[in-house]
């Protein structure tokens, strides 16, 4: 059975995760959250809902311990909330334990509609066509001021679902730039 923790003592783990983090260098986010900042980040889906309930008492366990790691660890590299809101259903456990430093079972609990098998998914092909037989170049944002660029020439239609792999399967490396706070950094964090 997996550990699991009350509210503060999900505070006093990743508390305990969180020091050995650099602290944050603009002094506009805590560089440990609360009770009421993960409650805030349960608020707006940043957080999963809690793995059991004893009586009234919500139980927490090592994913929600990695997503706080995780979002704090992204903070102090300069992410704001929304751009981790943006992030955040491109990773799944494996990655999200990468980045918080949290090794997570494979239980493939995140297997929301953008992680299932495209073979399977029947989506309704909408191309992008390129004007007068020019290259098509389909640039898709990353981060802010990231972008990654695919030049396809010929007679080759990229599809919706396409750009949707793509942006999903460069979420790792969105994960690093912000690691490395090589993408541009904003300064609306909380």
């Amino acid at each position: 059975m997996e550990v699991t923790w009350t509210l503060n003592e999900l505070v006093d783990q990743a508390k305990a995760a969180i020091a050995q983090l650099p602290p944050p260098t603009n002094g506009q986010i805590r560089a440990v959250p609360d009770d009421r900042t993960i409650r805030y980040y349960a608020t707006i889906g940043l957080l999963d809902r809690p793995s059991a309930m004893r009586g009234r008492t919500a139980l927490y366990d090592r994913k929600h311990l990695a997503q706080v790691v995780a979002i704090k660890r992204l903070q102090t590299a300069g992410r704001s909330l929304a751009e981790i809101q943006a992030l955040w259903p491109t990773l799944d456990d494996s990655d999200l334990g990468r980045m918080a430093g949290i090794p997570l079972k494979g239980k493939g609990a995140r297997k929301e509609f953008w992680k299932q098998d495209p073979a399977r998914t029947p989506v309704a092909p909408r191309p992008i066509r390129p004007l007068a037989a020019a290259p098509l170049e389909l640039r898709v944002e990353l981060a802010p001021n990231c972008f990654l660029s695919v030049a396809v020439t010929g007679d080759v239609h990229l599809t919706a679902a396409d750009a949707s792999a793509l942006r999903a399967a460069a979420a790792p490396l969105v994960a690093e730039l912000a690691r490395r706070g090589l993408a541009a950094q904003n300064q609306e964090d909380s």
